[in-house]
């Protein structure tokens, strides 16, 4: 037999996942949680404090879950190494970093440990929203064609935004950056010792297009004259598709992981757009939620529309031969982990104890005896902002109806119907911008592990959903592409479709919506979208008048 591995980055830990071919069954897993974790408070020093809407992450974290997490596949499920014919990975995105020219990131240097802008800036690093509206509105001005690409709006999370942060706030990082390139190509190059970018950041995160690629010299100039050569001189025109072959492991990154010096490597992809062929996903008109601390919506398609907020659509950036499209919801398990580590009373604490059980799994069985409706809440699920389709991280949270009565199941359970509204939104926005979803598939741990919320997500959405098998489904789809890269020669596959035909898979069970329950949903739904639109459209900015005091005295 012949086997592949697949790296997942998350947002706090990595994982990877050793794949038996021919079948997609998993013979191994490992994680690892990150050493420095998400800094979004101080720098490593525990002293240099961060400015507000800061996530910073560090480059050894990364390289410390391939040196953990593969050789504990091996060792676990005993493949020899020369057994594994392919590697790939994948990551959240835009994570971004400034490095030299020999590919040391910057704050790996003693003189800039100390300087926020030398370190990797998360996706969900908020702090360069100045930037990216300042980015739309002189994009708007120019009638720059690439920005109906992106349903209108460049996010702050995305790759120019952070870029321009870091050159009007500390030009001397900008100076000493040889170039800036995602976390997924910085660990690519330091696999393979080749520069090797990927075609899926570049295109959803980057402003890059398989037919026009960057946008023109005129733009970044208009955006700062410093900019005007920013795609020759610390970008790269030399994108690489998904599913081609980066390189091979090289001498370094064989002691590193344990893995056979020249093991093939793929081009990196993203964590959402990888799960798509894990799923069994070949076919235009389904979806996938990739479910976490976010939320990541990725749909197939063979035609290219404008859809109001979506996160972008990019030729052959998913599946060959399709459009894919992203949309998505900064706040989804973050959502929950809020609520219960920060308002969930002592006493629902003591007796989840108690019983032994979780307090997660407490608050779901009491939110499980109300109905729907019941409680009398409707929340906004803006937590972190919101990315579609509104596209706007200075928006925050928001919880209405609550009395002397309301419990903390209530809200609990109004958090989730939150996000099931967000995600409705999100679908009804494409389908009547014209693209088709017919079939809904989900992935992750919550679509995974949480029946109460899945059967929620199907009540409000009115569609069945069917679950991705793997409980690892990112990493599975890196280890496919890692089997394209090895080709069907060497024991892989000549195409991804190929691979998800063979190794993609969903569970037998899948949700269906409770007609009753939709009844009820639709109307708090109706109720969401007009406070949606009153507070995410411009009729009443009060949250953001809320964060501009609070930077004011802070």
């Amino acid at each position: 037999m012949k086997y592949s591995i697949g790296v997942d980055y998350g947002t706090k830990s990595g994982r990877a996942v050793l794949v038996e071919l021919g079948t997609g069954r998993i013979m191994a897993q490992s994680v690892k949680e990150y050493t420095h974790g998400v800094m979004d408070e101080y720098l490593p020093d525990g002293k240099t404090k961060l400015p507000p809407d800061y996530a910073l992450e560090h480059p050894n974290d990364y390289l410390e879950v391939l040196n953990v997490t593969i050789p504990d596949v091996l060792r676990k499920s005993k493949v020899k190494p020369e057994d594994i014919v392919g590697l790939g990975i994948d990551f959240t995105a835009c994570t971004m970093m400034p490095i030299d020219e020999t590919g040391k990131p910057l704050c790996l240097y003693d003189e800039y440990k100390l300087n926020p802008h030398s370190y990797i800036k998360l996706w969900k690093h908020h702090a360069a929203q100045k930037q990216a509206n300042r980015l739309n509105e002189i994009a708007s001005l120019r009638g720059e064609e690439f920005l109906s690409r992106y349903g209108g709006k460049i996010s702050s999370e995305w790759m120019i935004p952070k870029i321009m942060q870091i050159l009007e706030e500390d030009e001397e990082i900008y100076n000493k950056a040889d170039r800036f390139m995602e976390a997924a190509d910085w660990v690519i190059l330091q696999l393979t010792d080749n520069e090797a970018r990927n075609s899926c950041t570049a295109g959803y995160k980057a402003l890059w297009n398989k037919q026009k690629g960057y946008p023109g010299k005129e733009f970044f100039k208009a955006l700062d004259p410093r900019l005007e050569n920013l795609v020759e001189e610390k970008l790269s025109e030399n994108i690489y598709p998904l599913g081609s072959k980066a390189g091979e492991l090289t001498k370094r990154a064989s002691i590193l992981t344990g893995l056979k010096e020249g093991t093939a490597v793929a081009v990196a992809n993203v964590d959402a757009h990888v799960t798509v062929p894990a799923a069994g996903i070949t076919k235009a008109g389904e979806m996938l939620m990739i479910m976490g601390t976010s939320t990541c919506h990725i749909i197939l398609s063979d035609k290219e529309l404008i859809v109001p907020g979506m996160c972008g659509v990019v030729e052959d950036g998913v599946m060959p031969g399709f459009l894919g499209y992203e949309a998505g919801q900064s706040c989804v398990g973050d959502h929950f982990d809020w609520f219960v580590n920060n308002l969930v009373p002592k006493k629902y604490e003591e007796e989840a104890q108690k019983r032994k059980i979780s307090v997660y799994d407490l608050l779901k069985e009491k939110a499980m005896s109300q109905k729907p409706g019941e409680s009398g809440l409707v929340a906004l699920d803006w937590w972190n902002g919101n990315r579609s389709i509104l596209v706007d991280v200075d928006l925050t949270g928001m919880i209405i109806g609550m009395t002397l009565l309301t419990k903390p199941e209530d809200i609990y359970r109004a958090l989730i119907e939150a996000t099931a509204f967000g995600t409705k939104m999100i679908i009804d926005t494409f389908k009547q911008s014209g693209v088709d979803i017919h079939t809904l598939y989900a992935a992750g741990g919550i679509a995974k592990k949480d029946e109460f919320m899945m059967q929620i997500y199907a009540d409000v959405l009115g569609m069945d959903i069917r679950i991705a098998k793997s409980d690892q489904a990112p990493a599975l789809g890196s280890a496919m592409f890692g089997a394209v890269a090895a080709g069907k020669l060497k024991g892989g596959y000549d195409t991804i479709t190929e691979a998800a035909n063979e190794m993609g898979e969903v569970m037998d069970k899948y949700y269906t919506p409770d007609s009753h329950n939709a009844a009820i949903y639709l109307k708090l739904y109706n109720e969401y979208k007009l406070l949606h639109d009153y507070f995410g459209k411009g009729e009443n900015d009060v949250m953001k008048r809320l964060k501009e005091i609070k930077k004011s005295v802070t």
